[in-house]
């Protein structure tokens, strides 16, 4: 033990290496460079007193919280190592769960046997096709058969066949991935008397118990619990990137006591008490009992599947959890899903339709009902009501049960035959037009991120058009108005300020480079050092200032969980220093750590390598705590080549005074509290650093204590976390960084252009509240002429005393220019998270309400992830509001899926954020374009295309209605019954998809150069209960026009009906068309076709149904389609219906008009460059040609 803790400090050429893992990313490890230790100790050194090289564990993080909670037996799992049997066996036997049978995974929904079944009764969850299907059952009752029983069921069969088509597909696709996954190779350890090995083994017959063996670059197959690894000291790095998205390697650890198993697997046995599985991935309590001894497992020895190993040449561990128990399917759910505000208010005006609906089955049945009674002595002789049959001899009713049933069947009629004015074809045209948007924000190279290399992503097809209705945005700051790629600034060390003069890049001498046998390595990244501070620390290195920054910067080697990669350059003879973890922020200062030669080479679970200074320096890491939102700091117990143990720590401002010992160095503390306001004021992110030396007392305390709590069973995390907290008092200052996180290209353009356009930016930030002021000024968010109102209160009280101020503050300030509203006071309100613990869910959250609404710019800092979440529900819950939140962190998940619309940045804290969010995109700038142009596109186009759908389906059903007034209300129809069935299918349907996905009302061009023409979607203009209104009125002159026309052209010849009823529907197709076309804005190849080559096809469709002998109504068009009465009744109808429509948009936008029409004239006449270009280029569909 007592070389463990000696001084490595020999310079020595190592030994050859005597393996090789198979990656062209090389990890420093002890087989790899020889260092020469010191055996001399002292019995006050951590050897002498039988300390062992590792007590810390990866397990005190705060967000492992969640799984450090008791585990009573009803809660545990038992797993017998080595023995899958057994396991069962055990389980059964105890009571306790152990999971499926094998590892099989399935992720299809649905089974040859199941799909039928189980697929209609999803469909039919939505209401609308339950009534088409009650419609269709009503139909082939033969009381009420309106139209034959196979045209009636086609419309409802179509939409659930192509429904149906389109979730066979993805679920085929599902089950070859399951297969694919299941099938793949593992290697499971089988047991035998004579040797036990490892044989190649599938997937999906591993079990619970089973050891398993995964060398480099290979992908975990269960979560596995780390035994043993090709490391010495039991490390083995994975990366988690199809788990998380994360590319950073992380650390995992096979425990001591199971070390030497690899090398005589026979040995391996044992028990595991683990919690029963959960969606966690971030935590495992466990307990493994060797020996009669009970050895902790924490977050850091499981590794979970998904994972690959990396930088590892082979790795053991025994299953855990298999299959569908393992902790990637168990959060396999996906986001909650939202449903778009149009398709909300969509529903008022269905419900007005059916009233409309209602309303008209009423009318016929009432009037068939005095009608039926009026004329009942000579029901006998009619065709459809005589009561007696007297063809065979026995006299019987016949069609006919009395006058009550004969209207309420004339109701239920009445519904089947004007059933399409609730229009069926809606919802699949609202998804096909989702579909289309989608593909052209995707193909948008305006939403493109060349450093990431990533296009934007809609992952939620059904809320496109409420891009175009936002009213407040809801920001995170670091990593979305930010880089997150962090670069170290200043730092004051002991009081005195290192920021003044910065000398080169560290990269372009050879103060940092280290030599590793006849390899200069030297850090990926280069920093820029401050030349004072350089001589400081290698000339005055033995001087009391010199001893404290050298302290300083190794604790920012040491005190990280950051590895270091080393990566081969195109130069044999240098590597790079790649350093890699979790947290941008450690990467930093790691980095700027070995810019002032103090390089972290190696990290094992038990000892840390770092050059000094050119000299290599070995120090075995004792304990570590890592960093938790409750202490805010993390610390690791070092011991030093000098026989010392000493505690660094490092964290926040707020944590870190509170734990530093005032009594010494007070001058310090006040030099540096004044260092860290100078550095937020700039908009750097400050850290503390401390230090503390411990003695043997102290630290065999915390041994006992720390061994005590990381093998409890009952309250194992807050236990730990108690343990952090006592170690860390008591500490001396050592100084403080200055972490510069810059902003990313075009956010201040970007929130200036949001605040045109009338939406209110919130940023949500854990930062420091003077960080987040000056990130504020700095994108623009706050300006010097608003006026701040910052609450920063400590008690209920103080909170509630605020608000009423506040309050006072902004009416006063609001009725200082109420007729200027453009020259009012802009006001700004700043809170931090500390108050929001007493405002929000409690009666001041109404309080907040009304300030943060009053105020132009709401910025809170130091705010935690559910009180983000929090924030954005203040304004969702209260206010009718589009919000829209985005973030690129796990911390922005909760505030993400709370808005109406959640953003995912693809940025440096993993894919969290992303794998949450209902769209994904690479940079804050790009929220301009995809709001104010593709979100006011999708709004317009779709609150166009449902009015449209509910005009011309409401169009036919007006025709049949005015036919059945004057035909006895007996429901029969002259429009043929597959001509009513094909209508909303095949004759209307395609013009309004087409338009819907590619119509625009302005040019991209003209939408970003005027913001304010956002409000219309934010003011709902396009979609409103006054145009739908307006619209049915329309409807109902235009179905006058279509009926009576022809009815009093052809009144007095010997048309028949079937003639009619032709002329009729090819009236109705070509009015609502040319009423579509009247409105198109942007022409192009593809709306041309879809709109004329709709009227071709309903022509050429009445004609096949005419020219059928089978079908009725054989050759009626041909009777009038030569005639001149007939193209003169059309040319008629289309003048006659259009007038009111015509002079209602010429009336409109000459002298009403709106912000819209009036950019659209500065478009005709100013024809900006590009201004009048479609979509879609008139030569090719595949390639988007944007204005």
């Amino acid at each position: 033990m007592a070389a463990n803790l000696g001084l490595f400090s020999d310079p020595s050429p190592p030994p050859p290496i005597s393996g090789h893992v198979p990656s062209s990313r090389r990890r420093p490890s002890h087989d790899r460079i020889s260092f020469a230790p010191d055996s001399s100790h002292s019995a006050s050194s951590p050897s002498a007193l039988g300390v062992p090289a590792r007590h810390g564990s990866r397990a005190e993080s705060e967000r492992l919280a969640a799984s450090q909670r008791d585990l009573p037996d009803e809660d545990a799992r038992l797993v017998v190592v080595g023995d899958a049997p057994g396991t069962a066996e055990a389980a059964a036997r105890l009571g306790l769960g152990v999971g499926p049978a094998g590892n099989a995974v399935r992720t299809g929904k649905y089974s040859v046997l199941s799909f039928l079944p189980r697929n209609l009764f999803e469909q039919f969850h939505r209401v609308a096709y339950v009534y088409f299907l009650v419609i269709a059952v009503l139909n082939q009752l033969p009381q009420l058969a309106v139209f034959g029983r196979g045209a009636s069921l086609l419309p409802l069969s179509f939409v659930l066949l192509v429904t149906a088509l389109k979730d066979a597909y993805e679920d085929l696709r599902r089950h070859r991935s399951d297969r694919f996954e299941n099938n793949r190779t593992a290697h499971a350890l089988f047991p035998s008397p004579s040797n036990a090995e490892f044989l190649p083994t599938l997937w999906k017959d591993l079990r619970v118990g089973d050891v398993v063996r995964v060398v480099a670059n290979e992908t975990l197959p269960a979560d596995i619990a780390l035994l043993s690894t090709s490391d010495p000291t039991g490390v083995a790095y994975v990366q988690t990137m199809n788990l998380d998205g994360e590319s950073n390697l992380k650390t995992r650890y096979a425990k001591q006591e199971t070390l030497s198993w690899a090398a005589d697997p026979g040995r391996i046995s044992g028990v595991i008490r683990c919690e029963r599985p959960n969606r966690n991935i971030y935590g495992f309590n466990a307990n493994l009992e060797i020996d009669s001894r009970r050895v902790s497992l924490g977050p850091s020895n499981i590794v979970l599947r998904g994972c690959e190993l990396k930088n590892t040449a082979w790795a053991v561990g025994v299953v855990v959890y298999a299959g569908s128990e393992t902790k990637v399917m168990l959060n396999s759910s996906g986001a909650p899903s939202k449903k778009s505000r149009l398709e909300n208010h969509m529903n008022r005006e269905t419900i007005l339709l059916s009233l409309i609906l209602i309303a008209m089955c009423s009318i016929v049945c009432i009037l068939s009902g005095v009608w039926l009674g009026t004329h009942n002595g000579e029901l006998e002789l009619m065709q459809f009501f005589r009561k007696r049959d007297y063809s065979g001899g026995d006299e019987r009713n016949y069609n006919y049960y009395g006058l009550g049933m004969q209207v309420f069947f004339i109701f239920l009629m009445a519904v089947i035959v004007f059933q399409i004015m609730i229009p069926i074809s809606l919802y699949i045209s609202m998804e096909l037009v989702r579909l289309g948007q989608a593909y052209f924000m995707i193909r948008d190279t305006n939403l493109y991120d060349e450093n990431s290399n990533s296009r934007f992503q809609c992952r939620a097809l059904n809320i496109n058009e409420d891009l175009g209705q936002i009213k407040y945005v809801f920001s995170d700051k670091t990593g979305t108005l930010t880089e997150n790629k962090m670069e170290f600034q200043c730092t004051s060390i002991r009081g005195v300020d290192y920021r003044g003069r910065r000398g080169p890049l560290v990269g372009d001498t050879a103060s940092q480079s280290i030599r590793v046998r006849d390899e200069i390595w030297v850090p990926k990244i280069s920093v820029r050092t401050d030349p004072e501070l350089v001589r400081l620390l290698r000339n005055d290195g033995e001087t009391k200032e010199g001893k404290n920054a050298r302290d300083f910067f190794l604790a920012l080697a040491a005190c990280n969980t950051i590895v270091p990669i080393v990566i081969e350059t195109s130069d044999p003879s240098r590597r790079l220093i790649d350093y890699q973890g979790e947290s941008p922020d450690e990467q930093a200062l790691v980095y700027a750590a070995a810019a002032y030669g103090f390089v972290l080479v190696e990290r094992t679970s038990g000892h840390i390598v770092i050059d000094v200074l050119g000299n290599r320096q070995r120090f075995d890491v004792l304990g570590l705590h890592e960093f938790d939102s409750d202490r805010k700091r993390m610390s690791v117990i070092i011991g030093c080549p000098d026989k010392t143990v000493k505690l660094f720590v490092k964290g926040a401002d707020s944590s870190m005074f509170g734990v530093i010992n005032r009594s010494i160095s007070s001058d310090v503390i006040h030099a540096t509290k004044t260092h860290l306001h100078n550095y937020s004021s700039l908009g750097l992110r400050t850290l503390v650093v401390g230090v503390r030396e411990l003695n043997q007392k102290d630290f065999e305390e915390w041994q006992l204590a720390y061994e005590r709590a990381s093998t409890a069973l009952v309250g194992r995390g807050g236990l730990l976390k108690a343990v952090a907290a006592s170690i860390e008092t008591n500490l001396e200052i050592l100084g403080a960084s200055g972490i510069e996180d810059r902003l990313q290209q075009g956010v201040p353009e970007a929130i200036e252009s949001l605040r045109q356009a009338g939406i209110k930016v919130w940023v949500l930030t854990g930062d420091k509240q003077e960080t987040a002021i000056s990130i504020g000024y700095s994108c623009r968010l706050l300006t010097g002429e608003m006026t701040q109102i910052v609450i920063n209160s400590y008690s209920r009280e103080s909170c509630r005393k605020s608000l009423e101020e506040a309050i006072a503050m902004c009416s006063k300030l609001r009725t200082i220019s109420p007729s200027a509203p453009n020259d009012r006071v802009a006001l700004a309100l700043i809170i931090d998270g500390n108050s929001l613990v007493y405002i929000l869910e409690t009666d001041l959250e109404e309080e907040l309400f009304k300030v943060a609404t009053m105020c132009d710019v709401v910025l809170c800092c130091r705010v935690a992830p559910l009180q983000k979440a929090g924030i954005v529900a203040l304004i969702k819950n209260r206010t009718d509001d589009m919000t829209l939140a985005i973030g690129d962190g796990a911390n922005d998940v909760s505030m993400i899926q709370m808005a109406d619309v959640g953003i995912g940045i693809s940025g440096q804290e993993g894919r969290q954020a992303v794998m949450a969010s209902d769209f994904a995109m690479g940079q804050f700038r790009f929220l301009v374009p995809l709001l104010l142009v593709h979100g006011h596109w999708n709004y317009q186009r779709m609150a166009y295309m449902i009015l449209y759908n509910f005009y011309r389906n409401a169009v036919f059903v007006f025709v049949l209605f005015w036919y059945v007034l004057y035909t006895a209300f007996t429901l029969t129809t002259a429009i043929t019954e597959w001509s009513s069935v094909l209508y909303s299918v095949i004759y209307t349907a395609v013009p309004t998809i087409v338009v819907g996905i590619l119509d625009k009302d302005l040019s991209r061009r003209t939408l970003l150069k005027y913001p304010q023409l956002y409000g219309s979607g934010q003011r709902e203009e396009k979609y409103n209960l006054k145009l739908f209104i307006l619209i049915m009125m329309d409807t109902v002159w235009q179905s006058l026009a279509i009926y009576f026309i022809p009815f009093l052209a052809y009144r007095h010849s010997e048309i028949d009906g079937s003639s009619l009823g032709d002329l009729w529907i090819l009236a109705v197709v070509i009015l609502v068309n040319i009423h579509l076309a009247l409105d198109v804005i942007r022409w192009n190849w593809i709306t041309h076709a879809s709109i004329w080559g709709s009227i071709v096809a309903t022509v050429i469709c009445v004609m096949v149904i005419d020219s059928l002998v089978i079908l009725p109504g054989f050759w009626a068009i041909y009777h009038v389609l030569g005639t001149g009465s007939f193209w003169l009744c059309l040319l008629a109808i289309i003048v006659v219906g259009m007038i009111p429509h015509f002079a209602a948009k010429a009336v409109t936008e000459h002298f009403m008009p709106s912000d819209i029409q009036i950019a659209r004239e500065l478009e005709k006449f100013h024809n900006s460059d590009g201004a009048n270009r479609s979509e879609i280029p008139l030569r090719t569909l595949m390639q988007q040609q944007q204005p």
